[in-house]
């Protein structure tokens, strides 16, 4: 398993050179956020995909299914 430093490299690396600051900060938050939530997959806190779209539903007023 790569370290967070090797992770963080990856990512840069991965980025366009005309990389703002504000685009990269961007980048690594998003990057924190899904390892973030794999863990907690792993760990088995998730919810199911229906306790998931009924949430979504209730926070946008409308049908999460896009009808």
């Amino acid at each position: 398993m790569q370290s967070i430093k090797q992770q963080a490299i990856a990512l840069i690396e991965r980025l366009p050179e005309n990389v703002s600051a504000e685009q990269l900060i961007e980048e690594i938050i998003i990057f924190e956020k899904i390892q973030r939530g794999i863990k907690q997959l792993d760990a088995g806190q998730g919810i199911e995909h229906e306790n998931a779209r009924k949430k979504l539903t209730k926070w946008l007023g409308a049908r999460a299914d896009g009808s």
